[in-house]
């Protein structure tokens, strides 16, 4: 029987899953915990995958920023600055707005969507495959930058891995023009909430997710419950109103009126009683880490996140 550190070295070169083993049982306690693999961005895409397979995470939410190349805007670092510190922001067309790439850098990203064979993107699935780990949605987040043939590309990247679902840190206006492309495809599109309640084209409020899923019966709600706590609202309650349009959560511990992200258990979401919900309810909905506080190793880091959901639904 191969230990979890010996997987992720096949993993790594390659083997067929033949050769490594199943797949990784994603179910904690009758509850789906995945990654949204933004938590390893510091690492490529190998080494994210191997560190899943060590901590035993058998569902992956896939950052764009780990299939496409990297913008040129310095280094990033390892997790938000301290509080008053401005973040840097994920840049335009990997995770929505914010300061983006230079001109020349955001055709360029262009180009390589409009011009990279779909083979590469079965390529990735197979990365997955090959590790056990079920690929559960695609992060590209569509915004007012992209054209409508980056847009409908979006769509062949996730026919081509296999998935149908795509989760995007979006703008409304953004999300007027994704909607005919989801409707042609019938793929499902997760607009992702932040906690900029200032701008009115931003998915902060419930009011804008209803616009939102008014636009598409394809459009659902990839609901960050940190985020929301963050923006002065109720993930338990909207969870169990909403649970039909949430296609998956992205877990993380922030403090009200817009705090900082903390380590888990030290802020002000109820990250404990949202799990129980999907354990009591029996929604079959993905609760994914995401981790973002800073801390010194992301591997060490995560693994805490994924034992802190293992105690919360244990008993």
């Amino acid at each position: 029987m191969l230990s979890r550190r010996d997987f992720g070295k096949l993993v790594v070169a390659g083997l067929p899953l033949s050769v490594a083993m199943a797949q990784i049982n994603p179910k904690v306690h009758g509850v789906r915990i995945g990654v949204q693999s933004y938590s390893f961005r510091t690492m490529p895409l190998d080494d994210a995958i191997k560190a899943m397979a060590e901590i035993g995470i058998g569902e992956c939410e896939l950052f764009s920023g780990h299939v496409e190349p990297r913008p040129q805007m310095g280094p990033r670092p390892a997790g938000p600055p301290p509080q008053g510190v401005p973040a840097t922001p994920r840049p335009q067309g990997q995770g929505g707005g914010g300061r983006g790439p230079n001109p020349a850098a955001r055709e360029e990203l262009r180009k390589w969507r409009l011009t990279t064979p779909l083979d590469h993107f079965k390529a990735v699935r197979k990365k997955f495959d090959a590790a056990g780990i079920r690929l559960q949605a695609y992060n590209y987040s569509f915004n007012d930058s992209f054209t409508d043939e980056e847009i409908e590309r979006g769509f062949q990247m996730v026919q081509a891995m296999g998935v149908n679902l795509i989760t995007a840190s979006a703008t409304l206006s953004a999300a007027k023009r994704v909607a005919p492309f989801a409707d042609k495809y019938k793929i499902r599109v997760a607009m992702h909430n932040h906690a900029n309640l200032t701008d009115p084209n931003e998915f902060a409020k419930p009011e804008s997710f209803e616009q939102a899923v008014a636009m598409s019966k394809y459009f659902g709600i990839n609901l960050d419950i940190g985020h929301f706590v963050a923006a002065g609202y109720d993930p338990v309650g909207y969870l169990e109103k909403h649970n039909k349009l949430i296609t998956n959560l992205h877990l993380k511990d922030r403090k009200k009126e817009n705090g900082p992200n903390t380590v888990w258990g030290e802020g002000d979401t109820p990250i404990k009683e949202v799990l129980r919900l999907l354990k009591n309810k029996k929604y079959d909905i993905p609760a994914n880490i995401e981790y973002e506080y800073r801390g010194e190793d992301a591997v060490a880091e995560v693994r805490k996140c994924f034992q802190f959901c293992k105690d919360a639904l244990a008993g």
